[in-house]
């Protein structure tokens, strides 16, 4: 719940922050010289990117949590069966056994977008956030029947 909140937050500043770049490009442009517009369009360009960067951004999370809350009431979301230090970090080699297992999984059933979740969160597991993001994303492609992304 505590991400949530903080993402709401997040996005929440980033929208204000959006606005006020954008009201900065139209006076910008409403100064009227050759100069002022090019800059208020050039301004303009970044709030545009910021919203869709935000919109494609939760629609990701959004799909996620789906994906997790339908894995969870099949009964399954991979357990947590990591080693952690005394600071509650995630041992490495425990990640990185966890990892190899589901690796295993996926290569066994690679159409299953249950497969594809698991690894994602393995990934991460494993502070490899990217290759997190394109297995969650294969996940989310298999499970609404698309082709799933190459990688």
């Amino acid at each position: 719940m505590r991400a949530k909140i903080t993402y709401a937050v997040t996005a929440a500043v980033l929208v204000v922050y959006f606005a006020l770049v954008g009201s900065r490009g139209i006076l910008l442009i409403e100064t009227g010289t050759p100069v002022t517009i090019a800059f208020g369009v050039a301004v303009l360009v970044l709030p545009a990117i910021g919203l869709w960067f935000l919109w494609k951004n939760t629609q990701f999370v959004r799909r996620a949590n789906q994906l997790a809350a339908e894995l969870d009431a099949e009964g399954g979301l991979p357990v947590d069966e990591l080693r952690r230090t005394p600071s509650g970090r995630i041992d490495r080699d425990s990640a990185d056994a966890v990892f190899a297992q589901r690796k295993a999984e996926t290569e066994d059933a690679p159409d299953d977008w249950r497969t594809w979740f698991r690894l994602a969160v393995a990934y991460h597991d494993a502070r490899d956030t990217p290759r997190a993001r394109k297995a969650m994303q294969r996940a989310i492609a298999l499970h609404d029947g698309r082709p799933a992304p190459t990688a």
